[in-house]
């Protein structure tokens, strides 16, 4: 299992090294995967995909309503953000689903439930509309080197805080939900993250960068966008809990499915393009 899990991580670590320095339509095109994968998951575990949904048990496992209307807004949201440069069509087609999903509501009554809806829409919001940031960040100045800041908030961030909360957790960060994890894992996580940005913005970056010291800048990112990962983590895990699944899908031998994986880099891509625009000088 351990070899499977490693051998998994050094080709994800690979595919995303090759397509985040590629980006454009590539990096693009591998985020809407990701983004439709995840929504399917996503409404799996909500039992709103198929025969799970109230549509579903009457008609089979074919695609229902929600389905078709939450994969044609995630495909004009990518579509929109690829080819085009004013992000304010973004916000638009955010709200054009909504009201599809509420036009669907209103018009099919009683075929689904209120909250079958609202869950529908944040299957929308939550992985897809927040892995999109990835791409965002990788458009912004300097975003080719921004970018790897999401994954060292994360990625690192998970690793130093399993390896600090092994050695020296004592104190249990959420003991309900995951009682594995440790306030000190937890803080050496959000350490681990922000000496690994410094190293990266200092020998990596600094010299790219003329208008500031981007150091402390990308620790700052860093640290906050480590924080917000282990939020993230926490947040997909409960969602697991309360629909008592084990993995969100098979896509990734030895982790499981998109949302297993990529569960801290959901939350902390869009932290990392709001703090860029703040704190990186143009």
């Amino acid at each position: 299992m351990f070899m499977t899990r490693l051998m998994s991580s050094v080709v994800l670590v690979a595919l995303a090294f090759l397509t985040i320095l590629s980006g454009g339509c590539l990096l693009a095109a591998v985020l809407f995967f990701l983004a439709v994968t995840a929504f399917r998951e996503l409404m799996n575990a909500c039992k709103l995909a198929g025969a799970g949904s109230a549509e579903g048990k009457a008609v089979g496992r074919k695609l229902n309503g929600l389905e078709v209307t939450g994969y044609i807004g995630i495909t004009v949201y990518y579509l929109l953000m690829t080819f085009t440069e004013e992000r304010i069509y973004l916000f638009l087609v955010l709200i054009t689903v909504l009201v599809a999903f509420m036009f669907l509501y209103v018009f099919t009554f009683p075929r689904y439930r209120a909250e079958e809806i609202m869950c529908a829409f944040f299957c929308v919001a939550y992985a897809p509309v927040m892995l999109s940031f990835i791409y965002l960040v990788r458009g912004l100045p300097y975003g080719v080197y921004t970018v790897w800041m999401i994954f060292i908030s994360s990625w690192i961030c998970d690793t130093c805080a399993y390896v600090v909360g092994v050695l020296f957790g004592k104190h249990k960060l959420a003991p309900v939900l995951s009682p594995k994890k440790s306030v000190e894992g937890a803080l050496g996580g959000v350490m681990g993250s922000a000496v690994v940005g410094a190293l990266y913005a200092y020998f990596f970056v600094e010299k790219m960068v003329s208008e500031q010291e981007i150091t402390w800048v990308f620790v700052l990112i860093s640290a906050a966008g480590a924080v917000i990962s282990q939020v993230g983590d926490l947040a997909a895990s409960a969602i697991k809990r309360n629909h008592e699944i084990k993995d969100y899908g098979r896509l990734i031998p030895g982790h499981g499915g998109v949302m297993d994986r990529f569960d801290s880099v959901i939350f902390t891509a869009p932290m990392i393009y709001f703090l860029a625009l703040l704190l990186i000088k143009v």
